[in-house]
């Protein structure tokens, strides 16, 4: 992937660079927070962190309207930043607190908003892709012109229940968009060194399933390919594959020290392919805001972020109630 020059497209405002900016600059102070928080032993368990990847989900919010839904793995914190949950009730949950989104018993990896028809947060890798297919098949029912976004990565890619998944979405005719966000490494594991094809985008074909390769690094570019697959599923056309090349800084988790691949790497993709450096130019040359603009949303930003880690610290443990609570749904 090439670097990038230019300005923004003559049909993107100023607003909505900001709003891209801002967004993106959410999620990674607030995954910076995160990981500081998890080094000081506040956080438990796993913790998947997706600093490098903000394009994919504020590019693809951009797309989708009032109604759709989510669904994704285990590295979710971003995509409940970007449909607007609460920080509030992420890092609180985070931290195994009652104000938490599923009241501390979910923690980073599951965690759910009815609200923002977000649906996980999902731990086991590639179980949330028959799960969102299910959620297309309840919309394509209720024939209500909503689309769901169902998230996976290159290594679940090579899940024998995505192909399942692909089969029945392509007979039904699902509104669901299949969003491989592929950063590269799955766990740790080079793509090339796991997976017969680089192109992940033609794994529908057998299946009629279109699909097409994106920039996950240009939140732009993501916008702009969410919006063709989004209006292919609502005008009944069934699924359609995105596969956004992103590329995550960190490592698998936060226990993975990353050997795989070399600081030089990860240090070139940061200075050459940023996707909030690459807003924050387009701003700057286009006029439309100017560096001490883009500090007051850094410091705003960041204000949000330290009440978020203050809520959490502050939100007491679940009672051990809690235990017996949410386990059956009520008639």
């Amino acid at each position: 992937m090439a670097a990038r020059k230019g300005a923004a497209p003559a049909n993107i405002s100023a607003d909505e660079l900001t709003k891209y900016y801002r967004d993106m600059l959410l999620i990674r102070r607030f995954e910076e927070k995160a990981g500081q928080l998890y080094g000081m032993g506040l956080i438990g368990g796993f913790c998947h962190l997706y600093i490098g990847q903000e394009a994919v989900v504020v590019g693809l919010e951009a797309a989708a309207e009032e109604g759709d839904k989510r669904i994704t793995s285990y590295r979710d914190h971003g995509h409940m930043l970007a449909c607007g949950m609460d920080p509030n009730g992420v890092m609180a949950e985070l931290t195994g607190r009652i104000g938490g989104y599923s009241k501390g018993k979910g923690g980073s990896m599951h965690m759910f908003s009815k609200e923002k028809h977000f649906y996980g947060g999902h731990g086991i890798v590639g179980a949330q892709v028959p799960l969102g297919a299910g959620l297309a098949f309840s919309d394509k029912y209720k024939d209500n012109g909503r689309v769901t976004f169902t998230y996976f990565g290159d290594g679940a890619a090579n899940q024998g229940q995505v192909y399942e998944t692909f089969n029945m979405a392509a007979l039904w005719q699902l509104p669901v968009i299949f969003v491989i966000e592929n950063n590269q490494y799955a766990m740790g594991t080079a793509q090339f060194r796991s997976t017969s094809t680089p192109d992940l985008h033609t794994r529908g074909t057998a299946f009629g399933i279109k699909g097409e390769a994106v920039d996950g690094m240009d939140v732009l570019a993501v916008k702009a390919a969410g919006e063709k697959a989004v209006a292919h599923c609502r005008a009944g056309k069934g699924p359609y594959i995105l596969e956004i090349k992103t590329y995550r800084y960190r490592g698998h988790s936060m226990s993975d020290p990353a050997k795989y691949r070399t600081r030089e790497e990860v240090q070139k993709m940061r200075e050459e392919r940023d996707p909030i450096d690459h807003v924050r130019d387009l701003l700057l040359q286009g006029k439309h805001a100017t560096e001490e603009d883009l500090k007051a949303i850094d410091k705003e930003i960041k204000a949000v972020v330290n009440a978020s880690a203050d809520f959490a610290r502050e939100s007491p443990e679940p009672p051990l109630d809690e235990l017996w609570t949410d386990i059956y749904a009520d008639a």
